[in-house]
């Protein structure tokens, strides 16, 4: 069960008085903000494709279910820059035009720290091409710091694998 290892975890957060997580027994979360952590635990537990970023763009994390729609596992990508993921899955418009990293909506989250909305084409790296609906959102922290965005994203099963 999860809870009680985290819990421990948890424990030695709260007793540090700090900001940052520097524990690296969680799954290569070390020196996280205890809200990045926290969402990758929520991450691992959805069955609905999620992203991580950090404030500089940066994927920290994606889920299981991004993996069947990315077509990669996240432990053959990693950490990946917001140049590189914002190209890699070939992201396009209605017209299969490419899209810029700037019109995502997880990247427009990251600018303006308010959440997004959108609907784009993606082609998977296993070449499949899928219409996806993403929802965006800040990650914000004590303080009210700023501290990355997180993507929730599905197939739109209508018009997919082109």
């Amino acid at each position: 069960m999860l809870i009680k290892p985290f819990f421990k975890y948890y424990l030695i957060y709260l007793s540090s008085g700090s900001n940052k997580f520097h524990n690296s027994n969680i799954r290569g979360m070390a020196a996280y903000d205890i809200e990045i952590i926290l969402s990758r635990q929520l991450a691992e537990t959805l069955s609905t494709a999620m992203f991580i970023i950090d404030t500089e763009g940066n994927l920290l994390y994606y889920n299981e279910a991004a993996e069947e729609i990315l077509g990669k596992k996240f432990e053959e990508t990693g950490v990946m820059s917001v140049n590189e993921w914002g190209t890699i899955f070939k992201p396009m418009d209605d017209k299969g035009n490419a899209l810029n990293p700037e019109d995502l909506p997880l990247v427009k989250t990251l600018n303006s720290h308010v959440p997004a909305h959108g609907s784009i084409w993606i082609k998977s790296l296993k070449g499949f091409n899928y219409r996806i609906s993403i929802n965006s959102f800040p990650l914000i922290g004590r303080g009210q710091r700023f501290l990355g965005a997180v993507a929730i994203f599905w197939k739109n099963p209508s018009r997919n694998e082109n």
